[in-house]
């Protein structure tokens, strides 16, 4: 083992930057054997330096981010940051110093990956992020390197904890959204402001990262279809419980079947009970992917927190260090399939339509006659009077499968038929 020590430089010091420095201290010796080298925390950058660290000596805290990036002796800068600036230009700063990275952060990876893994080979440098997608689980590696070799078709997974928790809650014990909501934030799995998780933006960027990987093509997060759970109701749990389902917000990569372009999506849905994704509870993350050799395989875990996290940033570390001390990079962009990402639209799916209907004969009809016209065929119908002074009835439908895009259309022409009062809900059925 070389006695001389690899630096690494750790940007932010927050609930993951914290663990990552507690667990650099106290299993060094192991650190050390794995990689072959001792590894030395040589600077802590942080925006608050008054903040008492336990475990972190204040002679290593800073709050000049740049000039830590910039020192020569740095073999390894861990970000942990997250945001797009000042992250971006410290990591590609710290590749022109002559340091790898190792990032957790999926917003400016799915905005800017191609950029940051040009300026990493450019350079001679690894890019590693394991942390960025699904926490401690392990999938970013598997499907950069173990299934390098086959053809990955649909990667379908549960990519945000606070979501899949909120939606267990509606499931379980018939909570409203407001009231899941209320819990997840009481417990610390929402932040104060949840609108990048309940909106679908956090699992967005962590499906063009894995639609990017899975098809070795680039997709933008720009590209990914999105679509929140703030509109989920305690009607639309009920409806897909009678139906064997259960909700998750869903990404969903997938590639044609002609093999000619991609698509990226993240929407609530509705999937089947005997579906293992179905079982997944609490602010757990799993996600399923289907190749063409190794058929289908999933990957499950706790997708969040600051050990989980601090977990897979340590393995990253663990990896580039070897890499340094090989004199070797780690594999980096591949993007040769430049293959185009399709609109939602393309992608065949089922929905699930809930109406507002007058309660009065010959109103079926009209609404089968939409559905022929578009195209569309009906799977399964429901109708129940409300028997309510306004004489309005539910009728809810489930299609087959159909293009989203004739779906989308029926919706709409639906949506001026007389006998139509409203649209309650609209929802994928995905995963059989």
């Amino acid at each position: 083992m070389r006695t001389r020590p690899l630096k690494v430089a750790l940007l932010g010091c927050g609930v993951v930057g914290s663990e990552v420095a507690r667990i650099m201290t106290t299993h060094a010796d192991d650190l050390a054997a794995r990689i072959g080298a001792p590894v030395e925390l040589a600077g802590v950058a942080v925006r608050r330096p008054s903040k008492v660290r336990e475990g972190i000596d204040p002679a290593l805290i800073t709050t000049d981010a740049t000039a830590l990036v910039e020192r020569g002796d740095i073999d390894v800068v861990v970000e942990v940051i997250g945001g797009v600036e000042p992250a971006r230009g410290l990591i590609t700063t710290a590749f022109e110093h002559g340091a790898s990275v190792v990032s957790a952060n999926k917003a400016l990876l799915a905005e800017d990956g191609p950029a940051l893994h040009a300026a990493a080979e450019k350079h001679g440098r690894d890019l590693y992020y394991e942390a960025a997608v699904a926490g401690a689980i392990p999938l970013v590696r598997p499907l950069r390197e173990s299934l390098a070799g086959d053809k990955v078709n649909r990667v379908l997974g549960i990519v945000n904890g606070t979501t899949n928790f909120i939606l267990d809650r509606m499931d379980t014990s018939g909570a409203g959204y407001s009231e899941a909501l209320d819990e997840a934030t009481a417990l610390g799995y929402a932040e104060a402001d949840p609108t990048a998780d309940v909106e679908g933006f956090d699992a967005a960027a962590k499906a063009a990262i894995l639609a990017g990987i899975a098809f070795h093509t680039r997709v933008g997060i720009g590209e990914v279809h999105r679509e929140g759970i703030t509109e989920v109701t305690a009607a639309d749990i009920a409806s897909a419980r009678r139906m064997g389902c259960t909700v998750k917000l869903l990404a969903i990569c997938e590639r044609a079947a002609d093999g000619r372009s991609v698509t990226a999506r993240v929407h609530p849905a509705m999937i089947p009970l005997s579906h293992p994704l179905a079982s997944v509870r609490e602010a757990y993350n799993a996600v399923f992917v289907e190749a063409e050799a190794a058929g289908q395989l999933m990957f499950y875990g706790p997708g969040a927190g600051g050990s989980p996290t601090a977990s897979a940033v340590l393995g990253d570390l663990v990896a580039v260090c070897r890499n340094k001390l090989a004199g070797t990079t780690g594999p980096g962009e591949s993007a040769y399939t430049r293959l185009p990402v399709s609109p939602t639209g393309e992608v065949v799916t089922r929905y699930h339509i809930s109406l507002d209907v007058a309660d009065k004969p010959g109103v079926l009809a009209q609404v089968a006659t939409v559905f022929a016209e578009q195209g569309v065929s009906i799977d399964t119908v429901r109708q129940q009077s409300r028997q309510d002074p306004d004489g309005e009835a539910s009728l809810v439908v489930v299609t087959h499968r159909a293009l989203d895009s004739a779906l989308s259309g029926t919706v709409e022409a639906l949506r001026k038929l007389d006998t139509v009062r409203g649209v309650a809900s609209i929802m994928r059925v995905e995963g059989e």
